[in-house]
């Protein structure tokens, strides 16, 4: 039995799988989702970060744009 006042439960994995992720969400807002899965994707597929220098450049300059566009 539960102790008193403790109603918190963990969710679902479905549940999990549903809740947005906060960097997806905060990467869609800056408008840079594209650049990101370019990267997401290079990485998957060549496991070494330092053979997605095109893509990892594309997603660094959208976000620095982002940057200057909200000062």
């Amino acid at each position: 039995m539960a102790r008193p006042g403790h109603t918190r439960s963990r969710p679902s994995s479905k549940e999990a799988e549903d809740e947005e992720d906060p960097l997806d969400a905060m990467i869609l807002r800056t408008g840079c989702m594209a650049q990101h899965r370019e990267l997401q994707e290079c990485m998957a597929e060549r496991q070494d970060w330092r053979h997605c220098q095109p893509q990892v450049r594309a997603f660094g300059e959208c976000m620095a744009r982002q940057k200057r566009a909200e000062e």
